[in-house]
């Protein structure tokens, strides 16, 4: 890929996570999680959660922008708008605009096992198919609207969002060890290409947030920088091994501190393993910094905030902790991962 001054950067359009609307002091300040990486005129999405069509407009982008939409993983709170981006954005795209790919997780093969602290077996939604991957959903969205879309295509003459959007799922390469169960994240697993053209090559790993599975984190690579972005995971060799020498690592980060004040005396089982899974699957702002130490990445990003609420000042504690640029971003900030700019500030 020659260089041609393209000036890509991320535009963090949503940055907090977790699947519901936070409530309280700063409530409303952050949407879902879904970061647009820019390269030049094109933007290729990671993740789509909620008011993310909003906040692409806000950004100054349209659907008619995007290349491409990757999913992390299968998560309510990183898809939640991944259906009115295809059904909104059709009226946005332009006759003749090639297909936008979604590409994200496959099925996940086999449910996850229930928690250790449940009483009774937990049953499954939709025990006929539990655990739909990327295509399967995106087929499945579009059925449930399909009263709205033949509306559109029969009596207003609008294209199908068919037409214009392209789900497919990622394959994990044979000879891995994967096991959505038994070995979920698989050590020393070898970064993969999963998308690649003549702006960006798009490269995932798989990551470490049970119980879901796979999970991934992408890579992006241009002429002119790099940026890395983990998806949700618990601190993990893989995603190391991924953004060795990024430009800007983008990673996940929750307070642990609201996790214990939010569930430690509820007492109850839901509770408990609510606590569980948040020490399990996700990360620390300390140990994203060690993270990012580790891989030698430029620029260390927190987002995908848990709760969405947290004071900034909060996450900005642990700033003098990391050896390069650390940042909290708010939603629409914007982020150069110009390879000239990190080394820039480096320097500083």
């Amino acid at each position: 890929m020659a260089s041609t001054n393209l000036n890509p950067h991320v535009v963090t359009l949503g940055t907090a996570g977790g699947p519901r609307w936070w409530i309280g002091e700063n409530a409303g300040k952050r949407a879902g999680i879904s970061t647009a990486v820019v390269v030049g005129d094109s933007v290729y999405l990671v993740d789509a959660g909620t008011g993310v069509g909003n906040q692409l407009m806000k950004a100054g982008f349209t659907p008619a922008n995007l290349r491409g939409i990757f999913l992390t993983h299968l998560h309510s709170d990183h898809t939640i708008d991944l259906a009115s981006l295809a059904i909104f954005g059709m009226f946005t795209l332009p006759a003749g605009k090639a297909p936008i790919s979604i590409i994200g997780p496959g099925d996940r093969g086999a449910l996850p096992p229930a928690s250790p602290r449940a009483t009774t077996a937990p049953q499954p939604v939709f025990a006929q198919n539990p655990t739909p991957g990327t295509a399967s959903m995106f087929e499945h969205l579009m059925q449930a609207y399909a009263t709205d879309l033949n509306d559109r295509v029969i009596d207003a003459l609008r294209p199908s969002p068919l037409d214009h959007f392209i789900a497919s799922d990622i394959e994990i390469p044979d000879g891995t060890g994967y096991h959505p169960n038994a070995n979920p994240t698989p050590a020393d697993f070898a970064p993969f290409v999963i998308y690649r053209d003549e702006l960006v090559t798009v490269t995932a790993t798989l990551v470490k947030h049970p119980p879901i599975a796979p999970a991934f984190a992408f890579r992006f690579d241009t002429a002119e920088g790099s940026v890395t972005i983990s998806g949700d995971t618990a601190p993990c060799q893989n995603l190391v091994a991924l953004a060795r020498d990024t430009d800007l690592l983008l990673h996940e980060a929750i307070d642990f501190d609201w996790v214990e004040r939010a569930y430690g005396s509820v007492g109850t089982l839901e509770a408990q393993a609510s606590m569980d899974h948040h020490r399990a699957s996700h990360t620390s702002p300390e140990q994203a910094i060690a993270i990012a130490h580790e891989a030698g990445a430029r620029t260390l990003a927190l987002h995908h905030l848990v709760p969405g609420t947290t004071p900034l000042a909060v996450w900005e504690a642990h700033a003098e902790k990391f050896s390069g640029t650390y940042l909290v971003p708010n939603d629409l900030d914007t982020i150069s991962f110009s390879r000239v700019t990190s080394e820039m500030a480096a320097a500083r």
